[in-house]
Parts: C-alpha cells; structure tokens; sequence
C-alpha cells in the first residue's frame, strides 16, 4: 500500500455518521457503511448526487434483495469477502445502481461490513482507493467497538429462545418484558422455522444462513439457534403477500442460495403455524418438528410440503394411529397384500400404495414403479381380486392410504 504521510481517518469519530462524513469529504462522494448482512449503519449526509439503489437503501434501512442477487451474480460480494481491497462496481441499471467502489471492513478473515463509495461526479483514483482501505481500517474499530457485549447479548437471546420453545416461560408479559430487555421488537404473528442440514452447523454455516435469512427480506428472524444440524429460527413474515407465501417463498429460495453461494444441498425445511402470542411459540415449533418427521419417513412425496398447513391429513395421522392401537385394528387387505407378496415375490402392496398416492394417476404410477401400464392394469385387477377392495369407492381407498401411510411413520416401513 502506498504510503500517506498523514492518515485523514486516524482517531476517534464518535459515530459511524460521523466516519461516513468524513470519507465523503475527503473521496468527495456518497457513502454509505453497511453490516456484513448489508443493513445500513451509516450514510454521508453532505453530498447532492444518489442513484435509485442508493436511496431505496436508506429508505429501507438495508440494501434491497435484488441489489443483493445482482451483486452476487456479478460476482461483486464473493470478491469483497475474498479481498481487503476495493472493487469497482459497474452500473447495473435493472436495479438502479449506478458506478460505485466497494470496500471490505474485515477483522482477519471475518468481514465485519462494507463501504460502498457512489462514483457520481468523479472516478476514484488509485490514491483513493489507497485512502479508501485506510478508511475501512477506521471502519474496523468503530464496528468492533460496537460488537462489544454481542456475545453476552447473543447467549442471552439463545437461552431466552430456548425457553419459549420448550414451554418454559409460558407468561407472555414476561416474555415481552426479555425481548424489550434484548432490544428486540416484538412482532407478531410468527412462526418457528427448521432448517435442518445433513451435516453439523458450525459457526459459519450458521452466519451464511442467517445471512440468507437477513438479505431475503420476506422474514424478519427475531430469535435464532443452531442445535446439532438443525437451525431454529422464530421470524415474522414481512410482505404485503399472505404471511404464509412469504414463508413458503422464503424456505424455497433457501434451498436455491445456499446451494448456488455456498455450495451446501441436502437441505429439509419446516415452519409450524403462524402464532398471535410469544406463549404459542412452543406449539409452532412442534408442528415445525412434525412437518420434518413427516418428511424423514414418508421421503420425496413429502419433501415440498414445508409449512405445517400443507400437511392435511398427516397432521391428524398421529390420533388415527393411536386410537386403532387402543383398537387393535389391523387392515385386512393390507395383510393379504403382504401374506401374497411374501409367497409370491410379487409387489402388489408398493404398487397399490404408489398408486394412490400418486392420486390414481396411471401413467405416473407405471412411471415411477419403471413398468409397462399394461402390467400395472393386471396389478391393480389381481390386487382387486385378493381384497375385494372397491377401487371406486373413495371410503374404502381413503382407509387403506391411510393405513399405508401410518405404516411407513410409525412402523418404519420403507419401500
């Protein structure tokens, strides 16, 4: 780095507003100071020039998700995390974003934000760019004088996170009396989401999701934990969409990013009801669980129902189950199937169950089972014949796809 006989951002500034400013003043452009999950912490106050990016950043107090998605695909965030050197951006005009000049604030390896320099009535020079490192050095003090106490706070809104889930603080006054005591606005309705990997959250896989969380901008995360390689989250969806589409928009373009940023798949996800009140956050998480229990043992068919609402009539299979223990009730077609597959070799009970659940659809049916239709008729008409089951009636399919269904969540079936 070239060297300055005098550094214009040594010393204290007393606020980030104040750093801001006077970057401004010596590059003579716009600036604006983001977090590592691009939300705005500060912006130059004395300048004339802005483009629309600009603006809708100070407006909404974060840089908007599709600046983000462009900035990613035009590989501007990857080499800001890579490099402590300034990259120059060029105008992206579909997001309104004019010519600017970016900069990572780091500590070691961790980027603890941004500074984004907005070239509006001047192109920075090399020297610049110089001075723009020193500022993001200045930038590196003043945010890591502010993370001082994160850790204590972030252990204190985990165990109060805790609580909620496991029902241990079932008062919702004092629950809103530790959000308020935590800085954390209590916005309502929400619901608890699971974001479950298949290996272990470390440290950064956790960052990179509530990254993706913070940037998508159609949840709002209040409280998060990582357990095991699960990842809880208790959010609130932001949007004029129907809350529970902005959940279901949030949980699929998850799966998309985390896999396109960061290169992790095999990902399974769930989100319980939507709650008016704190105490119901225990009965969101349950369901949150269930939808993935759900998932786990019924496999694939299953995998794109995230909300606990789409479940239909597994939410109620559980009961069912129960109540023909206490009954002792076995399906008697079902046995036949199994009693003649076993002697015959044949799969006559995978065939059936296939069918239904593909909604007597034939050709899917023949498709997934990798058989010719015409077998798949003389499947259904044998498997007719050994259990008098009436293939038109919906009572008694509804039953024994039920059945099916209970078989393979209760009693590990897979087939």
């Amino acid at each position: 780095m070239k060297s300055f006989q005098s550094d214009p951002f040594k010393g204290t500034f007393g606020s980030l507003e104040n750093l801001a400013d006077k970057i401004s003043d010596v590059l003579s452009c716009p600036v604006t100071i983001e977090d590592q999950n691009h939300r705005l912490l500060a912006y130059s106050t004395h300048e004339d020039g802005t483009d629309p990016a600009r603006i809708a950043t100070i407006i909404g107090r974060r840089v908007p998700e599709k600046v983000v998605n462009s900035l990613w695909k035009d590989g501007v965030i990857p080499r800001l995390q890579e490099s402590d050197d300034p990259v120059r951006v060029g105008t992206i005009q579909n997001v309104g974003l004019g010519d600017r000049v970016a900069v990572s604030i780091r500590k070691n390896n961790e980027v603890l934000g941004y500074i984004w320099v907005l070239e509006v009535q001047k192109q920075l020079t090399s020297d610049d760019m110089q001075l723009l490192k020193l500022a993001a050095a200045s930038a590196k003090s003043q945010l890591l004088q502010m993370q001082i106490g994160t850790k204590k706070k972030e252990e204190n809104r985990q165990e109060l996170f805790w609580k909620m889930l496991t029902g241990n603080l079932p008062q919702e006054e004092h629950i809103l009396e530790k959000l308020h005591e935590l800085n954390i606005l209590p916005v309502l309705p929400a619901a608890v989401f699971i974001l479950q990997l298949e290996e272990e959250i470390t440290p950064a896989i956790e960052k990179d999701i509530l990254y993706l969380a913070a940037v998508n901008q159609k949840i709002n995360v209040l409280l998060s934990a990582a357990d095991a390689n699960q990842m809880l989250l208790l959010a609130s969806p932001v949007g004029k969409e129907p809350p529970l589409e902005l959940a279901k928009s949030f949980v699929e373009s998850f799966f998309t990013l985390m896999k396109e940023r960061f290169s992790v798949s095999d990902i399974k996800a769930a989100y319980g009801s939507l709650v008016s009140s704190f105490s119901n956050v225990e009965k969101s998480y349950k369901e949150a669980s269930s939808v993935l229990a759900v998932q786990e043992k019924l496999g694939g068919e299953t995998l794109t129902l995230n909300g606990y609402h789409e479940l239909g009539i597994y939410q109620f299979l559980d009961a069912i189950y129960e109540k023909q223990q206490r009954q002792s009730y076995h399906n008697e077609m079902i046995k036949t199937l199994r009693e003649y597959d076993r002697q015959h070799k044949t799969e006559l009970y995978h065939t059936l169950e296939t069918y239904l659940t593909l909604d007597e659809n034939l050709n899917k049916a023949s498709e997934v089972l990798h058989i010719h239709m015409n077998t798949l008729l003389y499947r259904l008409k044998r498997i007719s014949e050994l259990t008098n089951i009436d293939m038109k009636s919906p009572h008694q399919k509804i039953m024994i796809y039920l059945d099916f269904k209970m078989n393979r969540l209760f009693k590990q079936e897979r087939l």
